[in-house]
């Protein structure tokens, strides 16, 4: 708004000294918009009466008359037709001279909605920017339901607006109201409304699954009618200014408490629109007997992700790992998540639970979900090792028999013998194992003792192991081959020696 000594100077600017709206709005500091306007309320100069001698003249009726009669065309088609009838001018300029002329459509006016006390609640999300968690950046997501008549507002954020977040942003809403509204009112957001022509809609069936079981009427409004559900709207800008603005939150858990404490207690205390003597939390008080009652149990709205698990025990989801037992590595599982847990099921059974973590390449494990794997691991090395010293020594299996007769540990006999092994050699190791199956006594001592006992016999220094960069070839057994079947003799020498 311009003041009228200001007013009163666009007026003589424009008729006594004769200069154009352009100048009068750089000389005296205003819009050229707020000129025009002066002028025309003044009933000095009209729209069309601003455009100068140009170029564009021959074809103002014919812009008048196309724009008659298709008030909505756009400017880009009209140039179009102006170039094929001749027109030189550039597009920008063109756009301004159309907006000269294009008539301007009556003010539509609205009527006030009311509803009665728990007929109707508007749903709708907001944006409120991003949070970084540990090392990703998620998008914040506020929430908001709001009852039509009492203006009762409830508000959660999620990281994302899927399918899920939306279902439990419903269930929660109920739960804190104690009631279901009969009818909730949404835009035509993919979550409510998947496809639309005119009033034939196709509902998403999640939201129509919700809708039964809470026994509510799900209503998209009009088309670019967004003043169908203006209580959802304000409520929204509401939030962003009583309880959002200046603040910057660190977690979601937080934020969502001082949200819930905000509504019951901020939100809940101004004043209801419909009746001024009177707070929201009075009025919402009357309108709850009003809402219909909820079922006995809850919809479920957990995120579910059918997963299937590579070689190590470890499921993949939203950009974290989780921890399985080991049990369960290539088999087909069943993820369920909401905000604050991770549950994993096998074949109907739970195998696993995690807290949720919102960061990025995070790796949430159970403790006895490794511990498990090692133990595994480590009887695996066991039975390799046992499998080995059978295949090497065929003595070693009544001296492992002889062995647990006397309660003796399996496994560090096991590691012991494979080391023998390592040193000495299957035929010396199997040697050493008869005899002391022979004596009596089945003990890795006696084995080691007989071992150097041979090896000091034949006059031989001790063993080096020696270190091997393939692991695997510590599991490589070669039997040594009797050699009298082989022809040693030298051969005879068919030359002679003596002189000629």
């Amino acid at each position: 708004m311009i003041g009228a000594d200001k007013t009163a100077e666009i007026l003589r600017y424009f008729h006594a000294e004769q200069w154009p709206v352009g100048t009068i709005a750089r000389q005296l500091g205003v819009h050229h918009d707020t000129v025009r306007r002066v002028l025309a309320a003044a009933g000095q100069v009209a729209g069309r009466q601003w455009v100068r001698g140009s170029q564009v003249e021959p074809f103002v009726p014919f812009l008048v008359a196309t724009l008659e009669k298709y008030p909505t065309l756009r400017a880009s088609r009209l140039y179009a037709m102006v170039r094929q009838r001749g027109y030189q001018g550039g597009p920008d300029h063109f756009r301004h001279i159309v907006a000269r002329y294009r008539p301007t459509p009556p003010a539509e006016a609205y009527l006030r909605l009311r509803t009665l006390p728990g007929e109707q609640a508007q749903v709708d999300w907001g944006h409120f920017g991003k949070l970084t968690v540990g090392r990703a950046t998620r998008t914040l997501w506020g929430f908001v339901m709001v009852l039509s008549y009492s203006r009762q507002i409830y508000l959660r954020f999620f990281f994302g607006n899927a399918m899920a977040h939306f279902l439990r942003g419903h269930v929660e809403a109920f739960a804190a109201f104690g009631g279901v509204p009969r009818v909730l009112l949404y835009d035509n957001l993919k979550s409510a409304v998947l496809e639309r022509v005119g009033q034939a809609i196709r509902f998403n069936p999640t939201l129509l699954d919700l809708a039964a079981h809470y026994r509510f009427e799900p209503r998209p409004v009009a088309v670019a009618r967004g003043n169908e559900k203006g209580r959802v709207e304000r409520a929204i800008r509401y939030v962003r200014d009583s309880f959002f603005a200046g603040r910057e939150p660190t977690d979601l858990s937080t934020l969502n408490a001082d949200a819930a404490r905000w509504c019951q207690q901020v939100a809940a205390a101004r004043a209801c629109p419909e009746d001024r003597s009177r707070t929201v939390a009075d009025v919402f008080a009357d309108e709850r007997d009003k809402l219909l009652p909820l079922p006995d149990d809850r919809f479920p709205c957990d995120e579910r992700v059918e997963l299937v698990t590579g070689r190590t025990p470890y499921v993949r989801f939203d950009r974290n790992d989780y921890s399985v037992p080991h049990t369960h590595v290539r088999r087909p599982l069943t993820l369920f998540a909401d905000d604050e847990r991770v549950r994993i099921t096998g074949d109907g059974v739970l195998v696993a639970t995690h807290p949720r973590s919102w960061g990025k390449g995070e790796q949430l494990e159970d403790t006895a979900h490794i511990e498990g794997l090692v133990a595994c691991k480590r009887a695996a090395r066991e039975h390799r090792g046992l499998d080995r010293l059978q295949h090497a020594c065929p003595t070693a299996r009544a001296f492992f028999a002889a062995a647990a007769s006397r309660q003796s540990n399996l496994g560090a006999i096991t590691s012991g013998l494979t080391r023998l092994l390592d040193l000495h050699g299957p035929s010396e190791l199997e040697a050493a194992l008869q005899l002391t199956l022979v004596s009596g006594a089945a003990h890795l001592a006696s084995v080691r003792q007989i071992l150097e006992q041979r090896r000091h016999a034949r006059g031989q220094t001790p063993p080096i192991a020696i270190p091997l960069s393939d692991p695997r070839a510590r599991d490589l057994v070669v039997r040594p081959h009797r050699l009298d079947s082989y022809d040693l003799t030298p051969p005879e020498d068919d030359h002679d020696d003596t002189d000629a």
